[in-house]
């Protein structure tokens, strides 16, 4: 295959992915959803299982990284260096969640699909690849223990304005994120001038999912 020529893989995904969002409000975010948008596609069930090893687990990730490519897209236009942090968080938590408001029926369903106990794992790798995407765009460059502490910090943040967003609306959400990260602001001052080192729970939680980000 050339470099100019398209990834089969990665287009036949997005193919999938576009099906499932169209029949996910009958489906569900179920095993069978999966089944059914590689029917669709008119994929045999073994491209099917090629593509999709992990069913509706691999559909989530897809449709959560598409939400990240969407939010980077809505912020290049926009300089961060011109921007506070708190401001810079502030935006991208936004335009992530205008860009999963666009999925919103698929979004519950993914909601409810990473609640369940043997999927929780898979949601926060995925809530810290998006708020990794977010402070990468912000110029985060830390490698100290300050990389995982603000991507556990941030990642919150989103699981709880998604949350809001899908119960209350983007107006509600918006609101819990400008109250968390003042929050989170007034700990880092009062960390800054106590000296407070990371607490044991916060390098166990950093230590857990730096070993998701690099296996």
């Amino acid at each position: 295959m050339s470099q100019n020529e398209p990834d089969w893989a990665a287009e036949a995904e997005q193919q999938l992915l576009d099906a499932a969002l169209s029949l996910v409000a009958e489906e569900g975010w179920t095993s069978r959803l999966a089944v059914m948008a590689g029917k669709a596609c008119g994929f045999s069930a073994g491209e099917t299982e090629l593509l999709l090893p992990q069913g509706p687990a691999d559909l989530a990730a897809l449709l959560s990284r598409r939400h990240d490519v969407r939010a980077l897209e809505k912020l290049a236009d926009i300089d961060p260096k011109t921007l506070k942090i708190r401001e810079r968080i502030a935006r991208g938590v936004e335009a992530r969640l205008v860009a999963a408001a666009e999925d919103e029926v698929a979004v519950r369903r993914l909601t409810g699909f990473l609640t369940l106990p043997p999927n929780m794992a898979l949601g926060v790798r995925l809530s810290w690849e998006t708020a990794d995407a977010l402070w990468r765009w912000a110029g985060d460059t830390a490698t100290d223990e300050n990389h995982y502490s603000k991507r556990v910090l941030l990642a919150g943040i989103l699981s709880g304005a998604t949350a809001i967003q899908l119960s209350s609306g983007r107006d509600a959400a918006l609101a819990f994120t400008d109250r968390r990260i003042a929050n989170v602001m007034a700990f880092e001052k009062w960390k800054a001038t106590t000296r407070l080192k990371p607490s044991a729970m916060m390098d166990a939680v950093a230590a857990s999912l730096g070993r998701m980000r690099y296996g």
